[in-house]
């Protein structure tokens, strides 16, 4: 094997010390690997939290429908900003505590919503709800350090498929506890999880020796998020302002030139947030650009199915169906990324992590060309979504592992988180273009606009394009070796080590 694919691992010894190698480990790992799993789930129920209510939100916190949007945009931008940020505070002062104070603040945050009936504290409380999703990459990370060579694979598959899985279970599970109780029970309910997950942390994840120290770029850290909001606030908010205003605009030039300049800062400190020169490398940059172009695949489906079932029958387009059924109609779907991840886990050991991310993103396109003649019922949207969600499970279970292939160790929280923030980026830009793409062709029903079957057919098509674009920018990410594997790295590491 090349250097390229070893040298990650043989950075760091200790991990090869402190993996559970032998039969009685086993359990332990797994253990660790369920509770990981389990909390990145609940970071990921975070996200589609509040949809169910979001309609009710002006109403519940007395505050403009403007104004309530943000209830949903703080926990976007949260989690954007939290992913690269949590992944280097692991990388500095190791994965169980940066894990343990993600598991705090999901508390914090929920507790803050569960109390609060004004808009300002709701909307931080959302906010630090979405920095816990710094969970994700920081969980994904610590796979390589906790499991047997033989389940890695699976297990970072099964971690990846939590984002979609919590997002499909959140938007039923919601619905019924809006529905049956009263909207604060939402974030009680929040709370406990997390506590659980907090409980979790504490008693079942192991703590590595994988700390490596350094100083924390708190200036890196102050720019990336001045950028990364205003970037992301103008692409989200860009079809309530006007694609044109001087808001709209303004916000995200001034957002670009503050990361250009952040960009700039990172190359030139010794200590920086994110290393850009080790994610300028080929395999880590292809993979990254790849990331955006199946994230907004990704989240196409999740704004135009349900958008679907839920429009009344009289428009001729929608399918009647209520919030609470049209999330049970798409639950189908995030379970089989989980179904999935398994299936994903053995791909990467067979075929590598590169083409199993291509046929991912191509099972994700042929999901959407699909939907284009599965429009009439909902069981056909289910069809699809299962189809498209099947993708999803594939491709994001792939990701982690090229990543974490192509950097030391020493840098492998902050780099998934990085890549984990590049899907956020393209399911941001999906949320903007399929906003503007649902306004293209409409028709009016009782003073309303609906979308007509061509725009819906349109939505799917472009979902499609970035799933297949996604495919061609994974087949130029290059091989490390002949297996590219971390079962492979490890094996090979360790046979050098008895070598010695």
């Amino acid at each position: 094997m090349s250097d390229t694919a070893s040298s990650p691992a043989s950075e760091n010894p200790a991990h090869y010390e402190s993996s559970p190698r032998d039969g009685s480990s086993n359990g332990a790992a797994i253990a660790t690997v369920i509770a990981l799993c389990f909390g990145g789930l609940v970071a990921a129920l975070m996200q589609t939290l509040v949809i169910p209510i979001q309609p009710k939100l002006p109403e519940y916190l007395h505050t403009s429908h403007s104004t309530a949007s943000w209830v949903i945009t703080a926990t976007l931008l949260g989690g954007a900003i939290a992913m690269p940020i949590a992944g280097r505070l692991g990388d500095m002062f190791g994965k169980q505590r940066a894990l343990l104070g993600s598991a705090v603040l999901l508390v914090v945050g929920s507790v803050v919503c569960a109390l609060s009936s004004a808009a300002i504290p709701m909307i931080a409380g959302r906010a630090i709800q979405g920095l816990a999703m710094g969970f994700i990459p920081v969980g994904i990370s610590l796979m390589r350090e906790v499991t047997p060579p033989k389940i890695t694979s699976m297990a970072i598959a099964a971690m990846s498929a939590t984002l979609g899985v919590g997002g499909a279970i959140g938007l039923p599970l919601s619905a019924w506890i809006a529905q049956s109780w009263n909207w604060h029970a939402l974030f009680w309910m929040s709370a406990i999880v997390a506590a659980l997950v907090l409980v979790l942390v504490i008693v079942v994840i192991p703590h590595v020796p994988d700390a490596v120290g350094g100083r924390f770029d708190i200036v890196g850290v102050i720019g990336l998020a001045i950028g990364l909001c205003a970037a992301l606030i103008a692409v989200s908010k860009g079809n309530d302002w006007g694609w044109s205003s001087a808001t709209t605009l303004g916000t995200l030039i001034g957002g670009l030139a503050v990361l250009v300049l952040w960009g700039f800062y990172q190359l030139r400190t010794p200590e920086p947030l994110v290393d850009l020169r080790t994610t300028a490398r080929p395999a880590v940059l292809l993979t990254n650009v790849a990331a955006v172009a199946i994230g907004f695949g990704m989240m196409a489906q999740s704004i135009v199915i349900p958008m679907l079932l839920e429009l009344p029958a009289v428009t001729g387009v929608g399918l009647d169906q209520s919030m609470l059924a049209a999330g049970l109609w798409m639950a189908p779907g995030g379970l089989m990324m989980l179904v999935f991840a398994p299936i994903s886990g053995i791909l990467i050991n067979k075929i590598g992590a590169k083409y199993t991310l291509a046929i991912g993103a191509t099972v994700l396109g042929v999901g959407y060309l699909i939907a284009m003649f599965l429009m009439h019922s909902p069981w056909q949207l289910m069809i699809a979504s299962i189809i498209a969600a099947s993708g999803v499970g594939i491709g994001y279970a792939a990701m982690p592992t090229l990543i974490m292939g192509a950097v030391p160790m020493t840098e492998a929280g902050a780099a998934v988180g990085l890549n984990g923030l590049m899907r956020s980026i393209g399911t941001t830009v999906s949320s903007a273009v399929m906003a503007v793409l649902l306004t293209t062709s409409t028709i009016t029903m009782a003073g309303t606009d609906v979308p007509t079957h061509t725009t819906f057919k349109l939505c799917f098509l472009v979902g499609a394009l970035a799933a297949f674009v996604g495919v061609a920018i994974t087949l130029f990410i290059p091989r490390h070796g002949p297996k590219p594997t971390p079962s492979a790295v490890v094996i090979e590491d360790s046979a050098t080590t008895a070598s010695r």
